[in-house]
């Protein structure tokens, strides 16, 4: 595996990608709003249809909302959820449509013209803040923080308790600096020839 073809140093491709983990336990260093507005002036700049901007975060800081959190979350999920030094929710905003006139100022009929319909709002929101989802993951690594992403979590309760219907939570994610024993063994991974064809 050659790091020669990128142009990205090989130091910042093991922080963002190869040596970079799921975390499942963290240190008790907090994560400032300094840190996460760092991650958030960094990632806004992916690339997204539209240039839509349908990603939303709730920080989950106060004891109080992360007990509420907690209890929405699968077993296995509720004790490194609760010791993390940081939680968000990320959700994707179904009416993202009206900030469209300001974030792409040479179309902006493109709101009325492709997202009048709500079930075409919300699959554009849910595969757009997606991705969003993922730029915010590697934007944390790239805070030299780690990131535990997780699904397993009731949806339905978490959008009761911390969104509205407007707002489709997508997954909650631990942030902190990696604690003891805070990795599984790395995974495999698909080869390039088992992925990439040429037509």
């Amino acid at each position: 595996m050659s790091t020669h073809a990128l142009t990205l140093d090989a130091a910042a491709q093991d922080l963002l990608f190869r040596e970079a983990r799921t975390a499942n336990a963290f240190t008790d260093e907090p994560v400032t709003d300094a840190q996460l507005r760092a991650v958030y002036d960094l990632v806004k700049y992916g690339p997204t249809a539209f240039n839509q901007s349908p990603l939303r975060v709730v920080l989950v800081r106060t004891p109080e909302a992360r007990q509420r959190l907690v209890a929405h979350m699968d077993e296995g999920n509720r004790a490194k959820t609760a010791a993390a030094p940081l939680v968000a929710i990320l959700a994707a905003d179904n009416e993202f449509h009206a900030e469209l006139p300001s974030l792409l100022p040479h179309f902006p009929q493109a709101a009325d013209l492709f997202f009048a319909e709500r079930p075409v709002r919300e699959q554009s929101a849910l595969l757009n803040a997606a991705l969003q989802a993922a730029y915010f993951i590697v934007g944390v690594r790239a805070a030299g923080l780690a990131a535990g992403p997780m699904t397993g979590l009731d949806f339905a309760g978490v959008q009761k308790e911390f969104l509205d219907e407007d707002h489709t939570p997508l997954m909650v994610v631990n942030i902190g600096r990696p604690g003891e024993n805070a990795w599984y063994p790395r995974s495999p991974r698909l080869d390039y020839d088992q992925v990439v064809t040429t037509v």
